[in-house]
C-alpha cells in the first residue's frame, strides 16, 4: 500500500481551489461528480478518497447523507474561508437527491430489463426543488424514472423526461401511474382507470388505443407521477 504523503498534493491542491471557486460563483458546494469532472478524476470512490483525506486534515468539513455536503474551511494555502456552513443547511433544505432507479415504458407494455427497477449510484441522483413537490411527501417514499416512449405525450411526458414517483400500490381513476402487469413481467405508464370490473390502461396519445385488462389482480401499481421533469435539450 503507499504511504500517505504529508501535506498536500497537487491534486489535494486542485480539488480544494475548485470547491472554492465554484462555492464563490454559485454559492454552493460542487458534487463529488463536477469535483472529479473538473479535476479528471473519473472514479467517485477515488475523489471520496481525497476528500476524505482533506476533512482529515482540517480543510473541509462533510455533512454525511446530505448532497454536496462539503463545507470549505481553509483554502490551498492553509488560509481560513469563510464558513459557508449555514449556506449548506439552507441548500440541503431546499434541494432533494431523488434515486434513479431506472427506466418506465410510456407505450405498449414491455418486459422489465435485468436492470430495471435496481438503484443506480447515488449520485445518479436527480435533485429538485423541495417546493416542487406535494406537501407531505416523504423523500424515502420519492423515486425517478427515464421515460422511454410517447404513449404519454398530450401529458406533456416525452421519451427521454424523467417523472418523480411516490410509492404506492393504489390508484384514483386519472391518476397517472407505473404499472407492472405480474402475469408476464411487463411494465408501462399510463392513465388508471377501473371500471366494470376492468382496468383500463389510457395513453395520452391519440394514435393509441387503450390497454384494457380483464383480470384486475394481474394489475399491480408501483408509484404515481407527482412531477414531470422535461429534458429540453434532446
Amino acid at each position: 500500500m503507499a504511504r500517505k504523503r504529508k501535506g498536500l498534493s497537487q491534486r489535494h491542491k486542485n480539488i480544494l481551489s475548485f470547491i472554492q471557486e465554484w462555492q464563490q460563483e454559485k454559492g454552493y458546494p460542487p458534487s463529488i461528480r463536477e469535483i472529479g469532472s473538473e479535476t479528471e478524476i473519473s472514479s467517485t470512490s477515488v475523489v471520496n478518497y481525497y476528500l476524505n483525506q482533506l476533512e482529515e486534515m482540517g480543510y473541509i468539513e462533510r455533512e454525511s447523507n446530505v448532497s454536496r455536503g462539503i463545507n470549505l474551511i481553509k483554502d490551498h494555502t492553509g488560509e481560513f474561508v469563510q464558513n459557508l456552513k449555514s449556506g449548506i443547511s439552507q441548500l440541503a433544505e431546499q434541494l432533494l437527491s431523488i434515486p434513479m432507479v431506472g427506466n418506465i415504458i410510456a407505450g405498449e407494455p414491455m418486459p422489465v430489463p435485468a436492470s430495471d427497477f435496481s438503484y443506480y449510484d447515488a449520485e445518479s441522483g436527480v435533485e429538485i426543488a423541495r417546493s416542487l413537490l406535494p406537501q407531505g411527501d416523504l423523500l424515502e417514499d420519492l423515486y425517478a424514472l427515464r421515460v422511454q416512449g410517447d404513449s404519454m405525450i398530450d401529458a406533456m411526458v416525452n421519451d427521454g423526461d424523467i417523472v418523480i414517483m411516490k410509492r404506492t400500490n393504489q390508484a384514483r381513476n386519472g391518476e397517472m401511474v407505473a404499472i407492472w402487469l405480474n402475469d408476464r413481467d411487463e411494465t408501462t405508464l399510463k392513465y388508471f382507470y377501473q371500471e366494470h370490473g376492468r382496468v383500463r390502461l389510457q395513453p395520452a396519445n391519440p394514435s393509441m388505443r387503450p390497454i384494457i385488462i380483464n383480470d384486475p389482480s394481474i394489475v399491480e401499481v408501483q408509484g404515481k407521477v407527482v412531477l414531470v421533469i422535461r429534458q429540453l435539450d434532446q
